[in-house]
């Protein structure tokens, strides 16, 4: 019923260990969300090796997080810079379909709102989407835009641009919650919605905080979801693990997964009550 992401204390450092402490937990499914900012490409081997960790403790992935890169972009309007961030993209595809999950999440820059008035930052979208949507087909896999802190209007021509097939949403209501209408956008766009992160926060701060524990408006957002296209049985949550000194976390891993798990089953059965009403 619930992923989590693999990368709740780091997203550059040694994932098996978490994978370890996900599964004990009762975890069966994570969100893949490794170097999500990097201009990092991952070769076959390391995604065997995933591949093996992940058999190894029983999970699955629900989906994964594609990078937009650090340097390399594929909405560039530099060709070179284009066609390097067309590649990284491509990687995350390529691993998607290799650790069986049908679902990247990409970014558009927040600057885009800004870029969407030049025609040559829609040109390079379309050309980088125009070779992404064929490969991702043959992989079986879809892309979902994820909203970020003030990219909804982007967001609602992207969508009108791509079919359902290939394109959707994934909605963070952390970062709707920051932005402001962040649950009237994911009401509008109800039928793109493929994925989520799942995660809370006071307002003020993208913090990735436990579901409650903020002020996200749950109840609503679990009608939304509800009566949404969304079907997988999985959710992700996408949580960030406070680190101590160094950042190096040395607390209990074991009672933060807990009290992930628990929040999250509370919030999936506020899903399912919501489409039993509807």
């Amino acid at each position: 019923m619930l992923a989590i992401n693999a990368d709740y204390i780091n997203s550059h450092g040694k994932p098996e260990p978490r994978l370890r402490q996900i599964a004990d937990a009762g975890f069966s499914q994570i969100h893949w969300c490794h170097h999500f900012g990097s201009d990092y490409i991952y070769s076959d081997d390391e995604i065997d090796r995933i591949a093996r960790w992940l058999r190894s403790y029983q999970l699955t992935v629900n989906d994964l997080h594609a990078s937009a890169g650090e340097r390399n972009h594929y909405y560039a309007e530099h060709e070179a810079i284009r066609l390097a961030g067309l590649e990284l993209v491509k990687n995350r595809i390529h691993m998607a379909n290799r650790l069986g999950t049908d679902v990247i999440v990409l970014h558009l820059p927040r600057q885009a709102e800004e870029a969407d008035k030049h025609a040559a930052f829609w040109e390079a979208v379309h050309r980088s989407m125009d070779e992404l949507l064929p490969f991702a087909r043959e992989r079986g896999v879809r892309i979902a835009f994820e909203n970020l802190l003030d990219n909804h209007r982007i967001l609602h021509k992207v969508l009108a641009a791509y079919d359902p097939s290939d394109v959707g949403i994934c909605y963070d209501p952390g970062h709707g919650n920051i932005s402001g209408g962040g649950l009237d956008f994911a009401e509008a766009v109800k039928d793109r919605l493929i994925a989520f992160h799942l995660n809370d926060n006071d307002s003020t701060a993208d913090q990735h905080g436990l579901i409650f524990s903020g002020s996200v408006d749950w109840d609503r957002l679990a009608r939304i979801i509800a009566a949404s296209a969304y079907d997988k049985e999985y959710m992700t949550i996408e949580l960030r693990k406070p680190t101590e000194k160094g950042n190096i976390y040395t607390g209990d891993e074991a009672a933060f997964l807990a009290q992930a798990m628990a929040s999250g089953l509370k919030f999936h059965k506020m899903v399912a009550d919501a489409r039993l009403d509807s």
